[in-house]
C-alpha cells in the first residue's frame, strides 16, 4: 500500500460539472493545496483563476479541451490549447475525435493530437489523450493509444467521466501495454474509494482522474497508510 502523500500525488482532483461557481473553484484549489495532489482538473473557464489560486507551488493546473465529445475542428482543439496555455494551464486532457477513430481514420486522428500535443509542448504543457474507452470496442482501444503514443503525447487517459461508462481494470490493462513505460496512464471515471484507486494502479495507471480525492485520502488515513 502507498503511503498516504504517494496516493495523493497520484490524483487530479477534479471538477468539471458545467455548473461549478467560482466558490467551488476556490474550495476545489485549497483542497489540492491541503492534501498535496498532483493537480486540479478544471473547465478552460476556470484555469486562470485555479492558477491564480494555486500560485507557484507544486499542484498543478490542468484543463480540458474539446471536452466532453471531441467533435470540435482540430484548428479549434489546438487554438482551445494555446488559450489554455497562456491561462495557466500546465497540463492540457483533450477529447479526440472519437468519430474519426471508429471509421477508421488513423491518420487524421493521429494527425489532430499531434497538432494538440505540439500546441501544449510549445507552452510547456503535458497532454493527455482521452479515449473515452466505454464506446471504444477492444481494437479501437488499441489503436487509439497507438495514434497518442505515435503523436507524442504524454499520457492517454480512459474516459471523460461524462460517457456511458468509467474506467475499468481491463482497459488501463490493456492500455498500459499498448503505450509501454514510456507514457503514463490516467484512469478516470468512476474512482470513488482508495480500493478503486489501488486497483486502478496496480492494473498501471500513474495517474488518478477522480473528484473524489479528498474521501480517498481520508480512507487512506484511516487505514493509516
Amino acid at each position: 500500500m502507498p503511503t498516504t502523500s504517494e496516493i495523493a500525488r497520484l490524483i487530479d482532483h477534479t471538477l468539471l460539472k458545467p455548473e461549478a461557481t467560482r466558490e467551488n473553484i476556490r474550495k476545489l484549489c485549497a483542497e489540492a493545496l491541503e492534501y498535496g495532489f498532483a493537480a486540479v482538473c478544471v473547465n478552460p473557464t476556470n484555469a486562470a483563476e485555479a492558477a491564480d489560486l494555486l500560485g507557484a507551488g507544486p499542484v498543478r493546473v490542468s484543463t480540458v479541451v474539446a471536452f466532453p465529445l471531441g467533435a470540435t475542428l482540430p484548428e479549434v482543439k489546438i487554438y482551445e490549447t494555446e488559450e489554455a496555455v497562456k491561462l495557466g494551464a500546465q497540463e492540457i486532457d483533450m477529447v479526440i475525435n472519437i468519430g474519426a477513430l471508429k471509421s477508421g481514420e488513423d491518420k487524421a486522428l493521429e494527425a489532430e493530437v499531434r497538432g494538440v500535443v505540439t500546441a501544449a509542448h510549445r507552452g510547456g504543457a503535458i497532454c493527455k489523450v482521452i479515449l473515452e474507452c466505454a464506446l471504444l470496442s477492444r481494437e479501437e482501444k488499441v489503436r487509439g493509444a497507438r495514434a497518442a503514443r505515435n503523436a507524442g503525447a504524454d499520457f492517454v487517459k480512459t474516459s471523460t467521466g461524462f460517457g456511458p461508462g468509467g474506467a475499468t481494470v481491463d482497459d488501463v490493462r490493456l492500455l498500459r501495454g499498448v503505450v509501454g513505460e514510456a507514457m503514463g496512464v490516467k484512469a478516470a471515471g468512476g474512482i470513488r474509494t482508495l480500493d478503486d484507486l489501488c486497483k486502478m494502479v496496480e492494473a498501471g495507471a500513474n495517474r488518478i482522474g477522480t473528484s473524489a480525492g479528498v474521501q480517498i485520502l481520508e480512507q487512506a488515513r484511516a487505514r493509516n497508510c
